[in-house]
């Protein structure tokens, strides 16, 4: 038994005969045995962070990009405290993900030992599993069930605590191989019936969700939606699936959709929502498709099939084999279905046409958000925090893959940065944009020094207008004039960011966007601290903002 791996060294086998090639941690030692596994691994990347959320959003984020499990190593209690956040966005945003947690040793499991936490009790309404080794042979059966456990179905996150013990024990057990999965397709009399429902709509829609973010799935998305004259629409924050610029794209389901067309969805005859949960933005307040309106629901985990919305055809199947198994069938439409298309497709190009005034108290974003759209290369990686600012990028642009637009559809903030980090790792050779707020900013900028120390060359973007604005904004309509806890007093952001080491610009005003447009061109890193006005996206008749000017 001298020469036998450790349980940690049989873990990363098995990961990475999976495919795992990345892992991204905050050191502790309730898992220095992992740590010194991956010392000589000779194909996972380890990248060291500066706080667990901000390692748990790259983990994301990577995931999004490859399709596998994004890794992340915490340690036990406070580590694994703070990467929560990023178990909740990956089950939000359909996305999988590993965490392993260093846990106390064997012995003290339960005896509420130096910051242990029963991760069971902690996670179980969030993960899709949660497991834990008690003994070191367990581990290789572990590490493959939550590979599997986190991809299949809909992607989501998973916990494996691995006390501190364990890792470090031989391990008798040998990595367990992967396991091909073949796509859950749909019985051949349900997709014939799905076909005649397609053929006789002459107002159908489209909805296209998280089961289409796979390798293939937007070109699959596209020829169908093409050779069956479908117009599409996609679920919240979902963009990127499918050309914006296309006469068949119908516009996002999101926030505060136009009354216009949450009218003309509601007159759809039939809505083939494909790939999704149908959770409650998407679904525009659990109101659409609305009672009557004949629904085929496609998601490949049957526990979201038919409980809320009643499916004429329930199909548990993944969204493309769905499509394949009508890609060989006639796919003629009725006559009435173009001038339908034409109407949603003139609808969502009336969203997209916005103007910006001019304030004195900054740039309105969308003006910055336009320089974006017409700067970002064909292959553009553009990652977004939460906030006020980022609202132009998802109707006011046209995304058209393989750009990717990268946001969190859990709406959680700090997702930016580090976002951005994974991405240029993942794609040094693609332009990688990140979009963030003053508020995110001091979450997990912080960030921005692993993407420095790896020398990626990120464009950073900071909105800088002194206020959580996306608060402010309901606090206005509900609380008019009692601005409360919704101020920032931020520091000189422009300073902090050179710190890093990247090339600062600040944009002040409307004669520095020439300069922003040059350096977004240009190779190399950047830094852009934009004053933002925050006038512009506070509702009608509220107050100026009270803005301290620097000094000087």
């Amino acid at each position: 038994m001298g020469n036998a791996k450790t349980a940690a060294e049989i873990l990363l086998d098995t990961l990475a005969a999976r495919g795992a090639d990345r892992a991204f941690c905050v050191p502790g030692e309730s898992y220095i045995a992992l740590l010194d596994a991956l010392h000589a691994h000779p194909s996972v990347d380890l990248v060291t962070c500066r706080h667990e959320g901000g390692a748990g959003f790259m983990a994301v984020a990577d995931a999004k990009l490859t399709g596998r499990p994004g890794i992340v190593l915490v340690s036990r209690g406070p580590g694994a405290c703070n990467a929560a956040i990023a178990l909740h966005t990956a089950e939000q945003d359909a996305v999988p993900l590993i965490l392993l947690i260093g846990q106390v040793e064997k012995r003290d499991l339960r005896r509420r030992a130096f910051q242990e936490i029963d991760y069971a009790a902690m996670f179980g309404g969030i993960a899709k599993w949660v497991g834990e080794a008690t003994h070191p042979d367990e581990v290789p059966e572990l590490a493959a069930r939550a590979w599997n456990m986190a991809t299949q179905g809909v992607p989501g996150p998973v916990v494996l605590s691995l006390p501190e013990d364990v890792l470090a024990a031989p391990c008798a057990v040998p990595a367990l191989p992967p396991t091909r999965l073949a796509p859950a397709a749909p019985p051949a009399g349900t997709a014939a019936e799905l076909a005649g429902l397609l053929r006789r709509a002459e107002r159908p829609i489209l909805l296209a969700g998280h089961g289409l973010d796979v390798p293939g799935g937007r070109a699959a998305l596209l020829a169908f939606a093409e050779a069956w004259q479908l117009p599409v629409a996609v679920s919240f924050r979902r963009q990127d699936l499918f050309p914006n610029d296309h006469p068949l794209y119908a516009g996002d389901l999101g926030l505060r959709n136009p009354d216009a067309q949450r009218d003309a969805f509601a007159e759809a005859d039939l809505v083939l929502a494909l790939g999704t949960r149908l959770t409650d933005i998407t679904t525009q307040g659990y109101s659409w498709p609305a009672p009557g309106q004949r629904l085929v629901h496609v998601c490949a985990d049957p526990r979201f099939l038919g409980w809320l919305f009643p499916a004429e055809l329930a199909i548990a199947a993944d969204a493309p084999a769905v499509l394949a198994a009508l890609a060989s069938g006639p796919a003629a439409a009725p006559p009435g279905r173009d001038a339908w298309n034409r109407r949603l497709r003139q609808l969502q190009e009336a969203d997209s046409r916005a103007t910006a005034e001019t304030f004195p108290d900054g740039l309105p974003f969308l003006r910055v958000a336009r320089l974006v759209g017409a700067c970002a290369p064909a292959d553009a990686i553009v990652t977004l925090d939460a906030g006020t600012f980022a609202a132009p990028f998802y109707r006011k642009l046209q995304w058209r893959p393989p750009q990717r637009l990268l946001a969190p559809i859990s709406g959680a903030m700090g997702f930016g940065v580090p976002a951005a980090v994974a991405a240029a790792l993942r794609h040094p050779e693609r332009a990688v944009i990140c979009v963030v707020g003053d508020g995110g900013a001091l979450m997990t900028g912080n960030e921005l020094a692993v993407g420095m120390a790896r020398r990626l060359p990120i464009k950073l973007l900071l909105s800088d207008n002194g206020s959580y604005a996306s608060i402010r904004i309901h606090q206005e309509r509900q609380h008019p004039n009692r601005v409360s806890g919704t101020d920032l007093a931020n520091p000189d952001l422009g300073t902090w960011c050179s710190a890093f080491g990247a090339p600062l610009l600040r944009v002040d005003t409307e004669a520095d966007l020439p300069a922003l447009e040059t350096a977004l061109r240009a190779p190399g890193p950047l830094v852009a601290v934009i004053r933002t006005s925050l006038r512009a996206v506070l509702p009608s008749g509220a107050a100026q903002p009270l803005l301290e000017a620097a000094p000087g």
